[in-house]
């Protein structure tokens, strides 16, 4: 009997992922049992929750190889981008006469952004471009940096793309020069290893519901030796170090440490897992549809991420062929532009292209059964959509 599924097959999950039960079930009792303030640490009840969010924050740390007190708590990735970017900023402003933040064309928009505002406070927003294959070449970066340098800014894992950057070596260059390197991980964290000591990471930026944790929060790994300064966005009672102000959300704080700590005991089996189930769409894909073109480098990349330029059918008119699935165009925070990604202009492709192209995000609960589904609907779809725009 063929597999028909009861609920469409979800395949988006660089835009969102599931919330794991287990995860779920560790933040429930916090909730409604164990509602204390994790600042009201006078009673046993404020205790108990600061306590969750200690163990939450040593989750996190673990995970990125940090001292847990080098962990923000934060609302996501991209209140951490915004604090990272624009903190380093503000702080240097005073005493630092280097105004030249870099980052890279492919980067989340709230990153462009969060660069881009920086020009109104006389600073110098310096914007790189990538390769055909999606890497920022070390050499465009070093051009950059001739010129003092205050920050450079790159993504660890495209959001659109799966594109994993060469962190180590980028971010050696940076702080050779003296510059600030900061990655957003919201992509990477879970999926690849990720060692901030390691790869020389002045700042990182991680987000929950990518890692199958809740949404609503985030955090930021700020190094302490030697000791980044940044300038808080807002104050408040001086939570977080005086980083992040306002009373912590310790449910959510408890499901990102538990979605952590998931992933620190599985993420080498699921990366495994997550590639071949990648290669086995892949491989039908192209078997059925001859010309289908795959965006950016497939050797560096995280194992659940496709991004598909199709031969002959648009990408909307595809989506709207096979309702059975769950699929995007791009950037979930940009999918709803009519324009074409700028992630994939950046990579050369022409706005026809682009506007054939899906990104296709494989997840920890994506069963074999449901990628041949999908590669079945997906194929169906193309041929019938092709033929409709010849017959147009």
């Amino acid at each position: 009997m063929p597999y028909c599924p009861d609920l469409p097959v979800y395949l988006d999950n660089q835009a969102t992922t599931p919330c794991d039960s287990r995860v779920l079930a560790a933040m429930l009792p916090w909730f409604a049992e164990r509602f204390g303030n994790p600042h009201s640490v006078e009673h046993a009840m404020g205790r108990q929750a600061e306590a969750a969010v200690e163990q939450a924050r040593a989750q996190v740390a673990g995970l990125i190889g940090a001292e847990p007190r080098e962990v923000v708590f934060t609302s996501g990735a991209t209140e951490s981008n915004n604090i990272a970017i624009k903190g380093a900023a503000r702080h240097a402003a005073a005493g630092d006469p280097r105004r030249r933040v870099v980052t890279v064309a492919t980067e989340h928009k709230c990153v462009l952004e969060s660069v881009a505002d920086l020009r109104a406070e006389g600073f110098d927003p310096v914007l790189l471009p990538v390769r055909p294959d999606g890497l920022l070449d070390t050499a465009v970066l070093a051009r950059a940096l001739a010129v003092p340098t205050l920050l450079v800014s790159v993504m660890a894992v495209n959001n659109e793309t799966g594109v994993v950057q060469d962190l180590a070596g980028l971010a050696a260059l940076a702080r050779g020069t003296g510059a600030l390197f900061h990655t957003d991980a919201a992509q990477g964290f879970g999926k690849i290893p990720l060692d901030v000591g390691a790869l020389g990471i002045d700042l990182l930026s991680v987000s929950g519901h990518k890692v199958y944790g809740p949404k609503g929060v985030g955090a930021l790994y700020v190094r302490r030796r030697p000791r980044v300064r940044l300038a808080p966005l807002f104050s408040g009672g001086g939570q977080e170090r005086g980083l992040r102000a306002g009373t912590l959300p310790v449910p959510l704080i408890v499901g990102l440490g538990e979605a952590a700590r998931l992933a620190q005991g599985e993420m080498a089996a699921e990366a495994v897992r997550l590639a071949g189930l990648r290669d086995r769409l892949l491989a039908r894909l192209t078997a059925a549809l001859p010309g289908i073109v795959v965006n950016g480098s497939l050797e560096s990349r995280i194992p659940g991420n496709l991004n598909i330029t199709f031969p002959a059918a648009g990408a909307a008119a595809l989506m709207a062929a096979v309702p059975e699935l769950c699929l995007s165009t791009g950037s979930a925070c940009s999918s709803a532009e009519l324009e074409p990604s700028y992630v994939l202009r950046a990579l050369g492709l022409s706005d026809a292209a682009a506007s054939r192209t899906l990104r296709i995000g494989i997840g920890r609960f994506t069963s074999p059964a449901e990628i041949d589904f999908a590669a079945a609907a997906l194929v169906r779809a193309h041929v019938e959509v092709a033929h409709a725009q010849i017959e147009a």
